[in-house]
């Protein structure tokens, strides 16, 4: 198998994301918070490792995101950057770390000096002004729209995004205003298919990245942890457990980097 093989691979990079997109080559990205995942992931093939706020739930046990400090973030990514070769590093700023341009300014510095090669933050046109203040000062920014966790009790719990006509077209407007600001990349997260098919060709420099929206983004992200299938409780509608029928873990990413690669995942079972 392929995972067992020395990859002759390049490394990612931030605009070579841009460049997946114009040659329709699908991006795999996956969480991870620790060195050996996280040189496995690598090994395998994935693109780009996400050290997610989701480190709440699945490290520290919490219901929400909220309580991750920045100190988590950096440690953590600290323990990834160290392990990986090819895939590009980003790391969340956590919930309260970019209420200002000047306050993210520190936190994205504190990230990519503990490793990161760019920076995540949720939120919708409202953060244009900080994406454009970070990514003139060479820090490389991944958007966040649709179920923004962090968002979690404005919303009333997580719940899908972007039902309503309104909250379309606004995120659209949102999609369209921070690649205008100069976002790289951003993440579109359980919204219906069909919203995010439409946002996908309004940001032709901003690749989209899908959890729970659908097949149409440009790549994928899941929460490693449930991939795997080992995250106690119900399983997001929008993940799978690659692990059934796999003989080993390795086996199991690969088998995700295959299924995003080809377009088989995500399938209608996935979609809102």
């Amino acid at each position: 198998m392929s995972y067992l093989q020395e990859s002759n691979r390049k490394a990612v990079t931030v605009p070579g994301l841009a460049q997946m997109r114009e040659r329709g080559e699908k991006i795999v990205m996956l969480t991870a918070y620790d060195a050996s995942f996280a040189a496995l992931l690598d090994r395998v093939g994935v693109d780009a490792i996400l050290i997610g706020d989701s480190l709440g739930n699945v490290i520290q046990g919490q219901r929400t995101t909220l309580p991750v400090t920045l100190r988590d973030i950096c440690y953590h990514t600290e323990c990834v950057a160290r392990s990986v070769d090819k895939a590009l590093v980003l790391a969340d700023l956590p919930f309260g770390t970019y209420g200002t341009k000047e306050q993210a300014y520190q936190s994205a510095v504190a990230v990519m000096q503990a490793g990161a090669q760019m920076v995540k933050i949720e939120g919708g046109a409202w953060l244009a002004e900080t994406v454009r203040f970070l990514v003139e000062r060479s820090i490389p920014v991944c958007a966040h729209l649709g179920l923004t966790p962090q968002s979690v009790h404005a919303f009333g719990g997580f719940k899908v995004q972007a039902r309503e006509d309104a909250a379309q077209t606004q995120l659209i407007d949102d999609a369209r205003t921070l690649q205008a600001a100069g976002a790289q990349l951003v993440v579109l997260e359980a919204i219906p298919a069909a919203v995010a098919a439409r946002v996908t060709p309004e940001v032709p420099t901003m690749p989209t990245i899908g959890i729970g929206a659908g097949p149409e983004c440009d790549g994928q992200v899941l929460v490693l942890q449930d991939m795997l299938g080992v995250f106690p409780g119900k399983s997001p509608k929008f993940s799978m457990n690659f692990m059934e029928g796999q003989p080993s873990i390795a086996a199991a990413v690969e088998a995700y980097v295959q299924a995003v690669k080809h377009g088989t995942f995500p399938a209608q079972a996935h979609c809102f």
